[in-house]
């Protein structure tokens, strides 16, 4: 049983605001354990390590005199490094002014510029690491599915299914199957198909080659629901089966896809099948902004189903090195997905709707969370890569912001006037509130 899909019951906006704090009190801690664990390795000495803000709740002193503590407001936290005039950063001058220069090289604003750099640094790169490191291990977990496919895991159905876990998959219509890795060859089978409620598979099962009927391949079932998205309001759930769009009966999921495309935003009459019953659901499908391969944007219609096939195939375990490439890659994708969709909001190729703020993160927490604790943990992955992206902005009060300053040192030779600094620092914290104010309209006023 799943405790993460079992919680949500217990009160929706309770639920949305834990699965937030939860999920950003991971994110906050790993990125301000990555600034203060280099820090100290740099040499730097760290007067205080906060989760969340204003009064502090709980706090405790370790033997380096650094203070641990949880603070009353869960909505961030800081390193106050020894010598720094607050949590932003910034230089105590009269704290720095009676230190003697092994003293100052212990505090920030007197550590060479090298340990300064590395330690902003280390906060969006622990942010990375730890996104690595999560997609790694799912990777592991779900393994890499065996060739030739056999059914791991049967979903349920309403029509009828022959299939038993274990049977080994050899050709569909007559049409032999090819390798599930072979993705052109796959898809061109299923192409091929007559997307009718049942389908002659031919399988191995106990040593013998025999025919059996089973549904669709890809009927259209609902393996995922997307966060805040058209089938999220409308209440699907995770293994709902469409039958039926406004009384015409389908089989697949392509059946379904035609249908949302074509609606023109329409609002559609669905029959789903779910727990061995039917019911009816009302769905509007929304335009959405999708990337495409060549780094592009296209709007379509679609209500927020990923599907899948009938049956989990069943799966081998990969080695940690191949997860461990997979992870960094998804890594990867995720950032240059990012990059990409911020440079179309700029330019007006695609709506600043997709651009979201604390409430719409705190929805899509709970929406992940209530679909099982693997999908919460992957939004964190992903939430995590996003917030060491957001760090690396060259905003001043930033991380990115201040490699800048520590770029212009090394050029220059020596940091921006303490003037300077603190005129671009309050410019910084006015663009920053300024997005946050916009993206939380967003949440609000968007559709």
């Amino acid at each position: 049983m799943d405790i993460a899909a079992l919680l949500p019951q217990f009160g929706g906006v309770i639920w949305t605001v834990l699965a937030f704090v939860i999920a950003l009190s991971v994110i906050v801690a790993i990125h301000e354990y990555g600034h203060y664990i280099v820090g100290r390795w740099s040499g730097i000495d760290a007067d205080v390590f906060s989760l969340g803000f204003g009064p502090v709740l709980f706090s405790r002193t370790d033997k380096r005199g650094t203070q641990w503590q949880f603070a009353l407001l869960p909505l961030g936290g800081y390193v106050k490094f020894r010598g720094d005039g607050n949590a932003s950063g910034g230089k105590d001058e009269e704290a720095m002014s009676g230190l003697s220069e092994a003293e100052r090289r212990r505090t920030m604003n007197g550590a060479p510029l090298w340990a300064r750099a590395a330690t902003v640094a280390a906060g969006p790169v622990f942010n990375f690491a730890l996104s690595i490191l999560i997609f790694t291990g799912i990777f592991m977990l779900r393994g890499d599915v065996t060739d030739p496919v056999q059914v791991g895991e049967l979903r349920a159905v309403p029509s009828q299914n022959e299939l038993r876990v274990g049977d080994e998959l050899v050709a569909i219509q007559g049409r032999a199957l090819p390798p599930f890795g072979e993705a052109e060859a796959f898809r061109a089978l299923m192409d091929s198909l007559p997307q009718q409620e049942n389908l002659d598979y031919t399988v191995i099962r106990e040593g013998s080659e025999r025919v059996v009927s089973g549904p669709y391949v890809y009927p259209p079932v609902a393996t995922q629901i997307v966060p805040r998205s058209a089938a999220d309001d409308a209440g699907f759930r995770p293994g709902d089966i469409i039958t039926a769009v406004n009384g015409q009966e389908i089989f697949a999921f392509d059946q379904l896809k035609d249908a949302v495309e074509g609606s023109d935003g329409a609002t559609l009459d669905l029959q789903v099948w779910r727990d061995g019953a039917y019911r009816e659901l009302q769905l509007t499908p929304r335009r959405t902004d999708e990337p495409q391969p060549d780094g592009s944007f296209k709007a379509a219609y679609r209500m927020g189903i990923i599907g899948g096939m009938f049956f989990e195939p069943a799966t081998e375990v990969i080695g940690p090195v191949q997860a461990f490439a997979a992870g960094v890659e998804q890594t990867g994708a995720i950032i240059r997905g990012s990059l990409s969709g911020l440079w179309h909001m700029i330019t007006g190729a695609i709506s600043t709707c997709n651009l979201s703020g604390p409430i719409g993160i705190a929805e899509t927490s709970a929406s992940m969370a209530s679909q099982g604790t693997q999908s919460f943990i992957w939004f964190i992955a992903v939430l995590s890569t996003a917030v060491g992206l957001l760090n690396l902005f060259p905003i001043p009060v930033l991380d990115g912001g201040h490699l800048v300053f520590h770029a212009y040192e090394a050029v220059r030779g020596r940091p921006p006037s303490d003037k300077a600094l603190r005129v671009m620092m309050a410019i910084g914290l006015t663009l920053l509130l300024s997005l946050m104010l916009f993206a939380l309209t967003n949440d609000l006023f968007c559709p």
